[in-house]
């Protein structure tokens, strides 16, 4: 019953879906890689079938839009055909950028947590801190990117630590919001319960605050850790970085390198998957461990 629920409530939809992107995704390709195909035929004094047109727009080795096979194609060719250490690797491309954003994303949360105790706790900075915390992400990234590589880069501070403070900037703000919703959800009843128990602001803190809090937390914390990749995609862009995978977008462009660029993209897609998911199974091994229930 369970395999019968799971197949046409999950898997059934999920693949129409897959199913249809990948079909719209070859029509675009066909449509986008055609003017320079018949430019090429025309040249060449060329006249192909339809079939045979549609083929070779397929097969472009520089095409505007890569077909989905040459995209699955490279990546499995840098992924697995590929030794790790190599700088074509996507493997040893992901690592790159993981190590920063691991690490911005640590000190996100940890700074979201502590604004979120700060803000719940103090009128005053609830007042002051919170409008200029959502006036911080009206700000955009590529601009304050740069700006924060250039003046680590006088100070003579490159390599991880500029990456990780931009993974900081974009990871901190949904751990915020999601902790002082969180922090403030427990009902006035609840409050008035501990009061009556003559319960200290310490002890209303972790035993009904925290608690109530940590669903909130976890919610947050998958967006935060998908900000912080692209937070750290986002600021190898202008360091001239070598690995990475921003550094294979920013190769990719320069050499017109498409299918590369569309590689890379499915790498971080992935690498971003891959994160929420650990976020997620961190969050039922504390929810269990708090005596949450499976739904």
């Amino acid at each position: 019953m369970k395999r019968e629920q799971f197949f046409r409530h999950k898997f059934l939809p999920v693949t129409t879906i897959v199913l249809a992107i990948i079909l719209l995704w070859y029509v675009f390709a066909i449509i986008l890689n055609a003017p320079f195909q018949r430019d090429l035929d025309r040249r060449g004094n060329v006249s192909p079938t339809t079939l045979e047109f549609i083929g070779k727009t397929l097969a472009q080795p520089k095409p505007t839009l890569p077909a989905p096979h040459q995209v699955a194609q490279n990546v499995f060719e840098n992924t697995f055909l590929r030794v790790p250490t190599s700088n074509r690797s996507l493997v040893y491309n992901a690592w790159v950028t993981l190590a920063p954003t691991a690490v911005g994303f640590a000190f996100g949360t940890i700074l979201g947590v502590l604004f979120a105790v700060g803000i719940v706790h103090l009128v005053a900075l609830d007042r002051s801190l919170m409008p200029w915390i959502i006036a911080s992400q009206t700000i955009p990234i590529l601009a304050i990117a740069p700006t924060i590589i250039v003046v680590f880069s006088a100070l003579g501070i490159d390599g991880l630590i500029p990456k990780a403070l931009i993974s900081t900037y974009l990871s901190f703000f949904p751990v915020t919001v999601g902790m002082t919703k969180g922090l403030r959800s427990p009902e006035i009843m609840h409050l008035d319960l501990m009061r009556t128990y003559n319960a200290s602001s310490w002890q209303t803190f972790w035993k009904l605050r925290v608690p109530a809090s940590i669903p909130f937390l976890f919610t947050s914390m998958k967006v935060a850790i998908a900000a912080s990749l692209v937070g750290t995609i986002v600021g190898e862009l202008p360091t001239g970085a070598v690995a990475g995978i921003g550094a294979k977008l920013l190769a990719g462009s320069y050499y017109s390198q498409t299918i590369d660029i569309w590689a890379a993209l499915v790498a971080g897609s992935v690498l971003a998957a891959v994160l929420v998911g650990i976020v997620s199974i961190a969050a039922r091994i504390v929810d269990r461990s708090m005596g949450g229930r499976t739904a």
